[in-house]
């Protein structure tokens, strides 16, 4: 090193150690990072730092139930970092290293607390691997149902919305913090593992285990991370020369064909009308798990059971509404079902169906005095956040009035704007709203309060 660039790099370090002993400590219920911000689970989400990349190497054995894990997470810090947290209630915690060096933590069995020999400073990038060991299981939430790790017949399936990811390895649980991803999944041989993305050459057999490695190399929310490991079977072509992967179990109903053409020709339509597919691979998997729902896992969906038409349409549409542009906050998560459930009309629409405005009018004739009304769509609360009325159709609502404001060329050109300004990013109604309104030249703040905000039927627009 010249002297000039050893003299900068004591500069540095003296201006991190100041840095740190001036700096006032931040709560310790966020390992150091202050509050989270998403209303819906203040305990979810660590600040200081910003998640790179996760590389999870899993070992599975079914029969067991055992898993034996290590999670390599690379971060850059947005401050001195004395002390740092992630969200993790998964197997007992082994070891915990920060740039190699072992390093002190706490944990309360949801939040882990590290504590680094050597604070990284402001700007610089650090991994920290944390070792563990023992038997997964889900999350139980009396409102929100079973996610997170869910153990199979065959194996085990992660479906982690909304907060389910650290019931498996540790993250920053913040839909904020997207993060590229590396699994490396070891199964006893014979036993197939899949995972979001590309698989990365083919299985390496060591003796009666063998390890395939996944890569999502687009920038992914934890919630859309998700393994199944199991029985399946596998099938794979090209859509437009995009990966088309699709799997399923064969102790199940029915097998995978359908689902394999058509999630291809759902995407290729898909792309058509709101822009190019924003991953390198799609596809999708059935996996009987119990949980009684499916769920939109980036670049390939899990159904619980052999789906229909409009639940393909419906999951793929999320790979660019939810995946591709996320919500800052579970709030907004109309922002999710509410374009899917609307690009199932316009799906319907587009193919011999009624009109999206016919089943929108079918809809609007439900009474005012109905429950159906009773939430507020833009801000239903935690426990609701998955109500099908208020957030899945009354979002779908609200969109095709979007629609007859607008005109369809505008609201169409919305469409696509949205998906290029947030490619891979995060946005809010605020951010929906403000595009509308530039394109359209209009004032659209009574339509968003009246069907996003405002409990009760709203008065019909024309």
């Amino acid at each position: 090193m010249r002297r000039r660039e050893r003299l900068a790099a004591a500069t540095a370090s003296i201006a991190c150690a100041l840095a740190l002993f001036t700096a006032s400590p931040a709560p310790a219920a966020q390992g150091g990072h202050g509050p989270a911000t998403d209303p819906y689970f203040p305990l979810d989400g660590n600040r200081g730092y910003d998640v790179q990349h996760y590389d999870l190497g899993l070992d599975y054995t079914p029969a067991a139930h055992l898993l034996v894990a290590e999670a390599t997470i690379t971060a850059k810090a947005e401050r001195t970092l004395s002390e740092f947290g992630l969200d993790y209630s998964g197997p007992q915690i082994e070891r915990v290293l920060v740039n190699g060096a072992a390093a002190p933590y706490r944990w309360d069995g949801r939040k882990l607390v590290v504590s680094p020999a050597v604070p990284p400073c402001r700007g610089e990038s650090f991994t920290v691997r944390v070792g563990y060991r023992g038997e997964p299981g889900p999350i139980d939430d009396p409102a929100l149902g079973i996610y997170g790790w869910v153990t199979t017949e065959d194996g085990a399936v992660a479906l982690n919305e909304p907060d389910g990811a650290r019931s498996w390895y540790p993250v920053n649980d913040d839909l904020r913090d997207k993060a590229t991803y590396t699994f490396r999944i070891t199964t006893p041989t014979g036993v197939t593992a899949l995972a979001n993305g590309e698989q990365q050459g083919a299985p390496v057999v060591d003796g009666d285990r063998t390890t395939v490695t996944w890569a999502m190399a687009k920038p992914m929310a934890s919630y859309l991370s998700m393994v199944a490991i199991g029985n399946f079977r596998v099938t794979r072509s090209l859509v437009g020369g995009i990966p088309n992967t699709t799997a399923y179990d064969p102790a199940g109903a029915g097998d995978d064909s359908f689902l394999h053409r058509t999630t291809g020709e759902v995407m290729t339509w898909d792309a058509a009308r709101f822009g190019p597919y924003p991953f390198d691979s799609v596809g999708g998997i059935i996996d009987p798990s119990g949980v009684g729902y499916s769920l939109e896992t980036q670049s390939r969906p899990v159904y619980e059971t052999p789906p229909d038409e409009g639940l393909i349409v419906h999951e793929i549409a999320h790979q660019w509404f939810g995946d591709s542009v996320t919500p800052k906050s579970w709030q907004d998560i109309w922002l999710n079902e509410g374009f899917a459930t609307y690009v199932e009309w316009l799906w319907q629409e587009d193919h011999g169906g009624p009109s999206a405005r016919q089943t929108f009018d079918d809809l609007y004739a439900t009474p005012a005095d109905d429950p159906f009304w009773l939430l507020k769509t833009g801000d239903p609360g935690r426990d609701q956040m998955f109500d099908y009325n208020a957030v899945y159709l009354r979002g779908a609502m609200t969109l095709q009035q979007l629609r007859t404001v607008l005109g369809d060329h505008d609201f169409f050109a919305l469409l696509r704007a949205w998906q290029e300004k947030y490619r891979h990013a995060n946005a809010d109604t605020g951010d929906l709203r403000r595009l509308a309104e530039r394109i359209s030249g209009k004032d659209l703040g009574p339509l968003f309060q009246a069907w996003l905000y405002t409990e009760g039927k709203p008065a019909p627009l024309s």
